[in-house]
């Protein structure tokens, strides 16, 4: 019966989380509806656009490993989408706005146990860059650059893959699972260093295409520095590349 009831209460939890997980995640996607839609009263102005975008990223997640000389901490793949608005002060110079959701992903594994010991690591983030446009060309293709900084918050995210169990007959057992907040040691908050290069084509007269390649370079430790001892930091850096339609008003 008791294994009955711990087997209850951790199904619980992990749907507990789940449900935190996917109500943060909504709540993301509805605050960048809004900001979509609280830009358009500057519809009358000529420089303003506004746009939806999404892509993929990879994520390299760096950490000083200390005495952990065995760890190793894979690149892993993850998405993005969000929405973007852009006000042009002459037609090379302009400031942009985003609020995007992004994953950033890694994989964390042993050497001594590769086969046995390989665990994902999903992190969903909300971020807001702000940057300047510097872009060049013709009327109907032209190519930009951008420079800036963001602030963000990590939202949820959950960790699953294979786990190393001396107690078992292949020394090795499959899980999947939230990842659970813990604000003695974790980092909710996120600033750092933006910058993108990409090219755009204008189809119509109020419609225009992009493809761009981003990297979020954050300066915010995901861990906070909760031992007396020794200092744990970690830093992700995120390459995305995205493309996206806007709306020249």
């Amino acid at each position: 019966m008791y294994i009955c009831a711990s087997k209850d209460v951790k199904k619980y939890k992990y749907m507990i989380n789940s449900d935190i997980c996917s109500c943060r995640v909504r709540k993301a996607l509805r605050m960048m509806v809004l900001f979509g839609l609280l830009l358009l009263p500057y519809q009358a102005q000529a420089q303003w656009r506004l746009g939806v975008n999404g892509g993929g990223t990879w994520n390299h997640y760096s950490i000083n490993k200390q005495y952990m000389t065995d760890y190793r901490y894979v690149d892993e793949w993850g998405g993005l989408a969000g929405v973007t608005t852009q006000y042009n002060f002459f037609d090379w110079l302009g400031l942009r706005g985003e609020l995007n959701f992004v994953q950033r992903n890694y994989r964390h594994t042993r050497y001594e146990y590769a086969d046995k010991l390989s665990v994902r690591y999903e992190n969903n983030y909300l971020l807001l860059p702000v940057t300047v446009n510097f872009s060049f060309g013709g009327q109907k293709v032209r190519g930009f650059v951008n420079a800036g900084v963001y602030g963000g918050v990590w939202l949820c995210g959950k960790r699953g893959g294979t786990e190393y169990n001396s107690m078992g007959n292949d020394g090795k057992y499959q899980f999947s699972e939230p990842y659970t907040f813990n604000s003695e040691k974790d980092q909710r908050g996120d600033f750092g260093y933006t910058g993108g290069v990409g090219i755009e084509y204008k189809f119509h007269e109020h419609w225009l295409a992009q493809i761009e390649a981003v990297c979020y370079y954050s300066v915010v430790s995901t861990t906070k520095q909760y031992m007396d001892y020794q200092k744990d930091y970690r830093y992700n850096t995120t390459i995305g590349l995205k493309a996206g339609i806007s709306y020249v008003f």
